[in-house]
């Protein structure tokens, strides 16, 4: 795609500082919807401004170890939910909370360490025969297309029945009617916006969204009205103006004298964290080939596998130490990239800062946790769907007439799509994961046969030595 800024570009500031605002958008709602989970699932406290501190932190060390080339945010991870939940909720009759978190991180981070190692010295070349674009473009997709549900429930309100359809009441179809609002303004924006407003397309689409909002919220107030509530304005009344690190809670709340076997949680906290962290690693590579695609540079050369491993890895424990949350690098930043047109490295270390100092300014952190579910949704929309087009971009280059790539891809789209997570105990193998594996190994099953009719070395050379002679003679029938 054409870019209007590459990775090394340097926008003049007050572009930048808007460019990075966008990105702080793009990524905020599901940054911060992890530490929510988690704390509805365990009934703890995790500090939403901690995480987003963590994310900020976690990108810096990212960053880093990319050698700011690779123009990517690191944000909370969703494929960690349930082992954290496991982390605080506890296993063999004890639990250390806050600690158990940094533990699990730490065993999340080894994972990458050692993956990075191998590649350092194995090498990329084994990561283009076993994951080519045959498999990595249909999982890139799956990637937009399994958060299309997301997007989805929250441009409608969040609530819909068993087999799936929404119950479009009054309050459904006003956070329908600000969804709608907010992708229209977005899309114009983008499409129609000279200079700047095309650059900019989430943040006058979300600011749009929100006023929307909030003039139907406005309405609300009036008695018998109240379904036309979109905006939460009562969370201003209990901001943390201070977050709460995780680092902080674990040595102070830590109960080591809690009766229970420490090793064997430890343990259980390991094989929850663990199997994840491989299982992050396949849409780790995923994402990168992703991004690689839009920037027209191959991340996983340069600056190399292992250092966006290394990357991601520590970042994950950074992000952990501080708001509790193993990062990861996030396809909504990449979409961000892909609409915008800007690639500037730049633009993601200015954001990584604004995540940092924001973190303590809590009206801001507020301002941002008030924006209706509904508004996000509309710009999700985007997001995702050009998440998913990326990854079809890739399939374009496929021969889709050849079975061994048309059975690679198919397997890859419909168990992605058709939702096949997997749960083993504490550990739950997505559907992202459980598509690419079986990707992985079908392209290995189908490409069996290439090899087994590769000509053996005598065989080769015959045919070689006939082609060779004919030209000979035909040359010298035309000099006599």
């Amino acid at each position: 795609m054409n870019l209007i800024y590459g990775v090394k570009d340097r926008p003049k500031t007050g572009r930048l500082i808007l460019f990075a605002l966008q990105q702080l958008l793009a990524i905020l709602a599901a940054t911060i919807t992890v530490p929510m989970v988690v704390n509805a699932n365990t009934g703890s406290d995790m500090s939403i401004s901690a995480a987003l501190f963590g994310a900020g932190a976690g990108t810096f060390v990212y960053l880093l170890f990319t050698q700011f080339k690779s123009p990517v945010f690191l944000g909370s991870s969703f494929a960690f939910i349930g082992s954290m939940t496991a982390a605080m909720a506890g296993a063999a009759s004890m639990s250390l909370g806050y600690l158990g978190l940094l533990i699990g991180a730490g065993f999340a981070g080894l994972v990458y360490v050692i993956i990075a190692l191998v590649v350092k010295f194995v090498g990329v070349k084994w990561i283009d025969k076993v994951m080519p674009a045959a498999v990595i473009g249909p999982t890139v997709a799956l990637i937009g297309l399994s958060l299309s549900g997301s997007a989805i429930q929250n441009a409608l309100g969040g609530i819909n029945l068993t087999d799936g359809s929404y119950v479009m009441d009054l309050h459904a179809i006003l956070c329908l009617i600000c969804a709608l609002f907010t992708l229209a303004i977005t899309i114009v924006c983008s499409v129609y916006g000279k200079k700047m407003l095309k650059m900019i397309p989430f943040i006058i689409g979300i600011l749009s969204g929100y006023a929307l909002a909030a003039i139907f919220t406005g309405f609300s107030y009036i008695p018998g009205a109240e379904a036309m509530r979109i905006v939460d304005f009562t969370i201003f009344k209990s901001m943390d103006w201070v977050p709460d690190f995780t680092f902080v809670e674990a040595f102070i709340n830590a109960d080591f004298a809690e009766s229970g076997n420490i090793g064997a949680y430890i343990g259980t906290v390991a094989v929850a964290y663990i199997p994840v962290a491989f299982v992050v690693f396949a849409e780790h590579l995923a994402d990168h080939k992703n991004i690689s695609s839009i920037i027209e540079s191959d991340l996983l050369t340069d600056p190399g596998l292992s250092r966006t491993l290394l990357g991601d890895g520590v970042g994950s424990i950074v992000g952990a130490f501080f708001g509790g949350c193993p990062n990861t690098t996030y396809g909504e930043s990449v979409g961000c990239v892909a609409i915008s047109g800007n690639a500037s490295v730049l633009t993601i270390l200015v954001t990584a800062a604004f995540a940092v100092v924001f973190s303590f300014i809590a009206p801001f952190v507020t301002f941002l946790s008030s924006i209706p579910g509904c508004v996000m949704g509309g710009v999700c929309i985007a997001l995702y769907g050009f998440i998913a087009v990326s990854g079809l971009k890739m399939v374009q280059k496929v021969d889709l007439n050849d079975n061994a790539n048309l059975f690679t891809v198919s397997t890859i789209l419909v168990c992605g799509v058709g939702s096949m997570a997997l749960t083993f105990g504490k550990v739950t193998i997505t559907n992202i994961a459980s598509a690419l594996i079986l990707g992985i190994l079908v392209n290995v099953l189908v490409n069996l046969k290439k090899k087994k009719d590769t000509p053996v070395e005598g065989e080769e050379e015959a045919p070689a030595q006939e082609i060779a002679v004919e030209p000979a003679k035909d040359e010298s029938v035309k000099e006599d």
